[in-house]
């Protein structure tokens, strides 16, 4: 194996050194310090999100309850399914695009280093932008979905609903920005010898997942210009007395939210997908298989948004053909689990914390998927949903998919990130309180759901059956956040501890652990050159003594300028024409900044 010898090539480098300070951070465009940045951010959001989900179960742990009003009930559970969403997972995986995908293609950084930092800058803004709404007249309290006309000054007065607009508008933006950004990357800055049949899947699904993007968040922002038309200048998009429809609306959402889904998994696929062959010691089973199944996932995932209409009355030409296409997605998703699960078999099996995770997934998701499945068939969907069954299904798909994969990248790559190695006895006690606190939260969810349990309702009268599944679930929401604060003690204890973890703790095979740990500035001293699917396993990399000469982008404050005349420019919009012109103004002036800054 090259493990060694590789990654002691740049163990100890110090041909790029960061500089300190709060100012080196505000100015960085290293993809690493954007990664960290996106990470800890959606890390934050995360704890939000996670906090208004502890609201709502207490609200619903027994009938009738008076911790919460209506209003505040609609609003936490609004704004817990974007800030999950949007807010928290998102960035926690464009987290890991941004620090690990350049090191697993040996480039030194990304296509677009400042585009990059103005992406996250964008994405802080419209988060910030969000949350603010709490603080200004209430949140959005629609749902994060926001039917209309559900969302019409009649019905949503106040601002919520044009928080909600211009917040994703700048997030949505943000993401377009990010995504064309990793598909240059991806397809133009890989090293010598790694074609894309030799790429790491995680770095496979970056791809996919920025395709994804592109294509899937241009409908749902056409909907929030509509949607901000009619509510600040009076037209009728999806107002059907001035020949409007509301449908209209549920079409250019679903389009955009069915692609979100695996938006949001696709990632967690690609971080198992390297995670079981390091810790299973054997290559990935079938990994041509795998690739073409998340490009086949992408595209169905375009032709299945109505199976979330099927109680509209579309009719049932169109119910049977999404209805089929949704049964057909099952086909590539299932493909993976078995080749996960092939992978395992007869691995030489280490089970540590990453990998503990990545099990977690395999098992969780296929509980998701099954249910999802379920729903495929338009009679029984037209049965359960609005019910709390959907509920069940969404978060074994988003948590125990998502979220386990999630925290599997998280225990896989902390070393690559720190040089530290999170504690393994606190990881094993987070994960089983985790597995179980989920389990014991979203199971009974779907009994509620079976027996008639509505989603989104802010209470319920006793002896309706549903009393002792509401307080299974907040005892397991209970459980989950204790999993969640020991997450963050062994965060900070291991951040505090001494740098020992090594250049490739895992002895994994991909080109991110041919590095030192962490990286220096500039990733490699010299271009690696591959010649092999796991090059650190197979002798499949070359890399030359002696060092490259390079060039390094200079930090820029430009990108966060630009990002903050914008957020003043959406906030303007709110508080009057003067401010928005004068965002403008300061947008426009980083815009000549940016482009006529000098290169040092």
């Amino acid at each position: 194996m090259a493990t060694a010898e590789a990654a002691a090539h740049s163990e100890g480098k110090a041909g790029g050194t960061y500089a300190g300070g709060l100012w080196s951070w505000i100015t960085t465009v290293d993809h690493k310090r954007i990664g960290i940045l996106y990470f800890l951010s959606g890390l934050f959001f995360f704890l939000v999100g996670g906090l208004e989900a502890m609201l709502i179960r207490l609200q619903l742990a027994v009938p009738e309850n008076t911790v919460l009003s209506a209003e505040v009930f609609n609003q936490l559970f609004t704004m817990h399914g974007l800030t999950m969403v949007l807010f928290a997972v998102m960035p926690m995986a464009a987290g890991a695009f941004n620090y690990i995908v350049p090191l697993q293609i040996g480039a030194r950084d990304v296509a677009f280093p400042r585009l990059n930092a103005f992406s996250y800058w964008l994405f802080l803004c419209g988060a910030l932008l969000l949350n603010s709404s709490f603080f200004f007249g209430g949140a959005p309290s629609a749902g994060w979905f926001a039917y209309a006309n559900l969302t019409s000054s009649q019905f949503s007065p106040g601002h919520g609903m044009d928080f909600y607009v211009l917040g994703l508008a700048l997030a949505g933006a943000a993401s377009i920005v990010a995504a064309l950004n990793f598909i240059v990357t991806i397809i133009n800055l890989r090293a010598p010898g790694l074609t894309f049949m030799r790429l790491p899947l995680f770095t496979w699904m970056t791809l996919v997942v920025s395709f994804l993007i592109i294509l899937a968040f241009p409908p749902f922002t056409i909907g929030t210009i509509f949607l901000l038309f009619d509510r600040m200048f009076g037209t009728l998009f999806f107002e059907p007395s001035g020949g409007g429809d509301p449908v209209l609306w549920q079409h250019l959402f679903w389009i955009f939210g069915h692609p979100e889904v695996y938006i949001l998994i696709l990632p967690a696929f690609g971080i198992v997908s390297d995670v079981i062959p390091t810790f299973s010691r054997k290559p990935l089973f079938g990994y041509p298989v795998v690739v073409y199944s998340g490009i086949l996932i992408a595209f169905l995932g375009f032709g299945v948004w109505a199976h979330h209409m099927f109680s509209v009355g579309l009719g049932p030409i169109a119910n049977s053909a999404f209805s089929g296409l949704t049964m057909l997605i099952a086909i590539p998703t299932g493909v993976k689990m078995f080749n996960w699960i092939a992978t395992m078999w007869g691995g030489s099996i280490r089970f540590r914390a990453p990998m503990l995770f990545s099990i977690g997934l395999v098992a969780m998701f296929t509980i998701g998927g099954l249910s999802g499945v379920m729903h495929a068939s338009a009679p029984a969907d037209l049965q359960q949903t609005d019910t709390y069954f959907v509920v069940a299904h969404l978060h074994y798909v988003l948590f125990g998919g998502t979220i386990f994969g999630l925290f599997a990248g998280i225990y896989y790559w902390f070393p690559k990130v720190t040089g530290r190695l999170l504690g393994e006895r606190l990881a094993t006690a987070h994960f089983w309180l985790l597995l179980i606190g989920m389990n014991l939260t979203f199971f009974p969810m779907h009994f509620a759901g079976l027996h008639g349990m509505p989603r989104r309702t802010f209470t319920y009268p006793a002896g309706l059956g549903f009393e002792g599944y509401n307080l299974a679930s907040t005892v397991g929401a209970g459980i989950t956040l204790l999993a969640m604060l020991l997450f963050l003690l062994n965060f900070v204890r291991s951040l505090r501890s001494e740098a020992t973890a090594g250049a490739n703790p895992w002895e994994a095979s991909t080109l991110e652990w041919a590095t030192s740990s962490p990286p220096p500035v500039h990733n490699f001293d010299v271009t690696p050159e591959v010649t092999s699917r796991d090059p650190l396993w197979y002798d499949g990399i070359a890399l030359p003594a002696g060092e490259e000469e390079f060039h390094m982008p200079n930090p820029s404050y430009w990108p966060l300028v630009v990002a903050g005349g914008i957020l003043m420019a959406a906030a303007g919009a709110l508080v009057g024409l003067p401010v928005a012109l004068l965002g403008a103004a300061v947008a426009l002036a980083g815009i000549y900044g940016w482009s006529f800054e000098p290169i040092h």
